[in-house]
């Protein structure tokens, strides 16, 4: 038999049992549709969660009190932890490659304007904000430049904030209240969107050192330092280090991450959760195989005659062998086409009536799960293909 014939005849056994055919293609469409959906949840949230942290820049510092590598605590031996200050802030700036230090003191107050409140979160933070983290202004200025340990009643409103207190009107030269003291609102940022979940247009910015006063807290949360290109990196953040170290007595009871390799291990995690997700999928697949093999199990017992006949007119074993494993192929590639454009068709419908959700389906994946459907075809039909093969032609004949 020449190999047209071969797949003509794994072609006409597929339709003529249409039933348990669909039922076992069924079964590699839900694998195939479950790996496509969730590899593109995995991978869009993945991409979602990078273009979310990048909108700030590359060329970022964080510095936050206490080591990430230190274990244990205090307890009942005492000792602290010594925080960041404005000072170490202001001592940034004299470090070689930096550009802008933001020296950051948050909080939740409420905001009141005439009968209208909203409580949300106050940041405390210096006039190098819309350089260092890419903010626009909409409307007036940010906050002036001063000395930063100068408390001023000066705020600016995000363009959320500004909508609810002020509505359509003018905000500019009007005041609010934050946590009770009067602020004068000198400008409005524009749109910037949500970070996480999290809205930043519903914020209020003042100088770090009314923040301090207002949290009454003494040191700060964290400093951001922006640095003037990527090949700086390791000496600005050594000099950062060294600057701290000095001032802190020689102990090093602070972290400092660069944006680069924040996004490096987030990158990496969200990787390991995209795999695992696949691997969901795939159980789903690897049911399907189970599928294809019984079924195939069960045809070689059904055509045991057929293949006694075929063999009696001068088929061999490996061209029985073929038959059964061209089927079993049959059957996976249909079910992975069709999987193929029914997950692709649920994240597009996705898209257009949920367009919160993070989908993004590389053309790899797709790839993959049409690739991964040419070995498990095969590899299911392995046994039942053997099998048949190995039937004696008279004991095969016999069985009729």
């Amino acid at each position: 038999m020449e190999e047209r014939d071969l797949f003509r005849l794994a072609w006409g056994a597929i339709t003529a049992h249409r039933l348990r055919s669909s039922l076992t293609i069924l079964g590699v469409v839900i694998g195939i549709a479950s790996v496509i959906l969730l590899t593109s949840l995995g991978e869009g949230t993945r991409t979602y969660i990078l273009k979310e942290f990048t909108q700030f820049g590359t060329n970022l510092l964080k510095i936050t009190p206490g080591h990430v590598t230190t274990t244990g605590g205090p307890g009942a031996l005492g000792g602290t932890i010594r925080k960041l200050t404005i000072e170490d802030a202001e001592a940034l700036r004299r470090v070689p490659g930096v550009e802008g230090v933001v020296p950051v003191a948050f909080g939740s107050a409420r905001v009141t304007a005439h009968e209208r409140g909203r409580s949300v979160f106050v940041y405390g933070v210096t006039s190098d904000v819309p350089q260092v983290w890419r903010f626009e202004i909409g409307q007036g200025s940010f906050l002036p430049e001063a000395d930063l340990d100068r408390a001023a009643p000066l705020t600016v409103l995000g363009p959320k904030l500004k909508r609810e207190l002020f509505g359509d009107a003018n905000a500019l030269g009007e005041h609010v209240r934050i946590g009770g003291r009067r602020f004068l609102v000198i400008g409005v940022l524009a749109p910037k969107g949500l970070l996480l979940g999290f809205d930043l247009d519903d914020t209020a910015y003042i100088p770090v050192a009314s923040a301090q006063a207002l949290f009454g807290r003494p040191d700060i949360h964290e400093i951001d330092v922006l640095f003037a290109g990527r090949t700086l990196e390791s000496s600005v953040k050594e000099g950062a280090r060294k600057m701290l170290v000095l001032r802190h007595r020689g102990e090093e009871d602070f972290t400092i991450q660069t944006q680069t390799e924040m996004l490096d291990v987030l990158g990496r995690v969200l990787a390991i959760v995209s795999v695992a997700i696949g691997g969901i999928g795939g159980i789903s697949l690897a049911v399907g195989s189970i599928g294809i093999l019984t079924m195939m199990w069960i045809s070689v017992g059904e055509r045991t005659a057929e293949i006694g006949l075929a063999r009696a007119l001068g088929a061999t074993p490996s061209q029985i062998s073929r038959l059964f494993l061209i089927e079993a192929s049959l059957l996976s590639l249909s079910g992975g086409a069709i999987g193929v454009a029914g997950g692709l068709g649920i994240a597009y419908g996705i898209r257009i009536f949920v367009p919160g959700v993070p989908l993004r389906t590389p053309v790899a994946f797709v790839f993959a799960a049409l690739g991964t459907c040419l070995v498990v075809g095969p590899a299911s039909g392995v046994v039942p293909a053997r099998r048949a093969a190995a039937l004696d032609p008279v004991e095969a004949l016999r069985a009729e």
